[in-house]
């Protein structure tokens, strides 16, 4: 008999005698093994019922389950500035609104929401597009380790910190789009894998990668005009002077 496969006999209880499993009474004592004739499949072995299995599903994890790992939650901050990114590259396009209601052209005055808002507004599509992806990827990685007020808080230091530099430093220059905000958050996210490598342990993120990406960002201003070297610097200090103390006490 072949393991798994159907028994070639069966032993009837009254009589002891080994008796073929395909049927209901024993030939030599006439005892009723079975109330029926089993079912056989189209290649006459016996068919087996088999439910069907569900597979084993985790419930979420919740606030302070397990000490060190944080609850599941979807990034809602970063979509809300990555919409906001989007809403501000076609509101001045359809005329609803001027540009020059949104952006910091000379003095502040009573205008200070526009440090703001000028970091939502971008001329150019393809400084669009690298911004608001970079704050998308490094935003989310960001709030699923830390929480949304971190998030909020760098774009807030690096981008309308750079604008209000910016303006502070140069009137006369525009500063648009969320370049700053984009650079703090990915600085703070590459915070933890650099203080890794430097004790020599394993990372799993992608240094180069991000490499690669702050590079782009940080030359902006050489291809794009409304870009400016000051909310990069300043999104870079942003992400140094929270993401150190960050990676140092939730080293990961």
């Amino acid at each position: 008999m072949s393991t798994g496969g159907p028994d070639l006999f069966v032993v009837c209880k009254s009589c002891g005698s080994e008796v073929s499993p395909y049927i209901t009474e024993c030939p030599y004592c006439g005892n009723r093994l079975r109330k029926r004739a089993p079912k056989l499949d189209r290649h006459g072995r016996l068919a087996e019922r088999i439910g069907r299995h569900q597979p084993a599903q985790l419930p979420r994890l919740r606030r302070g389950e397990i000490p060190g790992i944080r609850a599941d939650a979807h990034p809602y901050g970063t979509a809300l500035l990555v919409l906001l990114g989007i809403a501000g590259c076609l509101v001045w396009r359809t005329n609803a609104v001027g540009i020059d209601q949104l952006v910091v052209i000379g003095p502040l005055h009573d205008h200070a929401w526009r440090l703001f808002t000028s970091t939502l507004v971008y001329t150019n599509t393809g400084y669009a597009f690298l911004a608001l992806s970079a704050i998308a990827l490094y935003g989310t990685l960001l709030e699923r380790r830390h929480g949304g007020v971190v998030v909020a808080a760098l774009f807030l230091l690096g981008a309308v910190g750079g604008a209000g530099l910016t303006t502070e430093v140069a009137s006369s220059h525009l500063a648009l789009g969320g370049v700053g905000g984009a650079l703090a958050l990915l600085v703070a996210w590459a915070m933890q894998d650099l203080l890794a490598l430097r004790s020599r342990h394993e990372i799993d993120g992608d240094l180069l990668g991000t490499g690669v990406f702050a590079t782009a960002l940080l030359l902006m201003p050489l291809a794009v005009a409304d870009a400016s070297w000051l909310a990069d610097l300043t999104g870079v200090a942003a992400g140094l002077v929270i993401g150190y103390p960050l990676a140092r006490i939730h080293p990961g």
